[in-house]
């Protein structure tokens, strides 16, 4: 075994001394050096907590109000590590959510992300429907500017970190907007700067017709049936 140079010594130190300066411990780095890319195949025993509500088409939940649970197959891995990163963080409160999160490590969250993302990519994608407020709805999208971020018809992010949009479950939209207007509440909000000043300029009933009207446009988002328990 070679002794180190001088040149190797003091660089040791230095990165110990820094680690020193900013409250932290060599374990916290050597871990987050060690961080894996995400990996579907080892989420297959870490998606039981998901499959419950995520897994059943056309489960509802009935918190903070009756809506269906979003679908998150086809979701972009990127933003569905920052949505359980922000419950676990309580950026986004939700109790059953924020309860599942931080139970998770930062590698279950990107196993599971990767996960969601790859789920269902066999499948057709949604062709979408008919919106009676078609006209409405995208003067609207024009004024928040949605298509800057969430991309070509609200399914093409311009970043991953940011949701496809279009063929969610319209009431969970119109739950989820709502969450970025509501402000001193310990048990529902998302503390998101940038939705929070786009929805403001809405009023609730813009919020819905929006809403209902992505949730009728055609996108990759699904919610993938899990195959009955073998005996």
């Amino acid at each position: 075994m070679k002794t180190p140079s001088n040149a190797v010594r003091h660089l040791s130190i230095l990165q110990w001394g820094i680690a020193a300066l900013v409250g932290l411990s060599a374990a916290p780095l050597a871990l987050a050096q060690e961080a894996k890319p995400g990996d579907p195949a080892a989420a297959q025993n870490k998606i039981a907590m998901c499959i419950g509500c995520h897994g059943i088409v056309g489960y509802q939940s009935s918190f903070p109000e009756i809506h269906r649970v979003p679908m998150i197959s086809g979701q972009n891995a990127k933003y569905i590590e920052a949505a359980l990163q922000a419950y676990k963080k309580g950026d986004r409160k939700h109790p059953t959510m924020r309860g599942i999160a931080t139970s998770l490590s930062d590698q279950d969250i990107a196993d599971l992300a990767a996960y969601y993302e790859q789920s269902g990519k066999d499948l057709p994608a949604s062709k979408g429907k008919a919106s009676s407020q078609a006209a409405q709805a995208e003067a609207l999208i024009q004024k928040g500017a949605c298509l800057s971020c969430h991309g070509e018809g609200l399914n093409k992010p311009i970043d991953p970190s940011y949701p496809k949009l279009a063929g969610q479950h319209g009431d969970y939209l119109y739950v989820a907007l709502k969450s970025y207007q509501t402000t001193n509440n310990s048990k529902i909000g998302r503390g998101n700067p940038i939705m929070a000043g786009q929805v403001k300029q809405f009023t609730l009933a813009e919020l819905k017709v929006l809403a209902n009207h992505i949730g009728s446009l055609p996108g990759d988002l699904k919610t993938v049936p899990q195959p009955p328990v073998r005996k």
